[in-house]
């Protein structure tokens, strides 16, 4: 048992969730601090870890389990624990249900609002695996699902949504679709001959690679007008400008015509932005 999970875990790449968490305490203290100000509990914390830890690892097993046949296919993916055939199909489907439990138990611990917007999460979560096989728009529905992480955030001790909410999701949306972009290049030429759907199949990688850039400096204006809009002091500016020089170097990383340095660009740089904007963040709100 614990070597399946083991297998799973390392599947979902559970490691990654450092991706998405500390924007989604940003969303939860930030929420906290501007609406009922005053630091949220080390309960909802703990509620809020828990959500993002059961949606992220549901849906990063959905998406598994869906594209197996996909991953069996592709020579970069064929070795994942599924199409290798290290753990079956019902290990994998039981893990979900308990991974969405999770979720839905810590929605249930906040606030009604939490409860209500689960349909929709759940929704986007399952959907985003079926995109690339219809829409090369596949990559803002994931970073959809990923900005659900900050926006859940702020519901979970704050029981609402406000403009300064919905700038923080952009922000995140925009971050993880130019990011998603990035991965992608890899397997253009496979999905084209696939049938499969992706900008940078579509389009071609320079001009992927473009939008990616462009998301990026949405995210940087989002976070920029974000700072304008909480009132937040020159910590957090500082932090928005370190992410912006992160996000420079990433697309130095990555050319059309040298994909070596990806996985350096898509997991150390993304990694250090998320957590670079936390430390800014809390180093703000301590401060002022």
């Amino acid at each position: 048992m614990i070597s399946k999970l083991k297998i799973i875990l390392e599947m979902i790449k559970f490691e990654h969730s450092i991706f998405a968490l500390p924007f989604a305490f940003i969303g939860a203290v930030l929420g906290n601090i501007i609406v009922e100000h005053s630091w949220p509990t080390w309960s909802e914390i703990f509620y809020v870890t828990l959500a993002m830890v059961g949606a992220r690892s549901a849906a990063m097993s959905l998406n598994r389990l869906i594209d197996r046949y996909i991953d069996a296919k592709n020579p970069r993916t064929a070795t994942r624990a599924i199409p290798a055939g290290l753990i079956n199909i019902t290990e994998v489907i039981v893990f979900i249900v308990i991974s969405f439990a999770l979720m839905f138990f810590a929605a249930f611990q906040l606030n009604s609002l939490a409860v209500k917007l689960l349909p929709l999460a759940v929704f986007v979560l399952i959907l985003y695996s079926y995109t690339k096989r219809f829409t090369w728009a596949c990559h803002f529905v994931l970073g959809i699902a990923i900005g659900f992480g900050p926006l859940g955030g702020w519901v979970a001790t704050t029981g609402q949504i406000d403009a300064t909410a919905l700038l923080l999701f952009v922000s995140v949306v925009f971050w993880t679709a130019g990011f998603d972009i990035v991965y992608a290049c890899q397997d253009a030429d496979f999905d084209r001959e696939e049938g499969l759907f992706s900008l940078p199949s579509r389009f071609g990688i320079a001009n992927a690679l473009l939008v990616a850039r462009s998301c990026h400096v949405i995210t940087i204006a989002g976070l920029f007008l974000l700072y304008l809009q909480a009132s937040l002091s020159i910590w957090f500016l500082v932090g928005v400008i370190i992410s912006a020089l992160i996000l420079i170097y990433e697309h130095s990383l990555v050319k059309p015509t040298d994909l070596s340095k990806l996985n350096v660009a898509f997991f150390n740089m993304n990694g250090i932005l998320s957590c670079v904007m936390f430390v800014f963040t809390m180093i703000d709100l301590v401060m002022v």
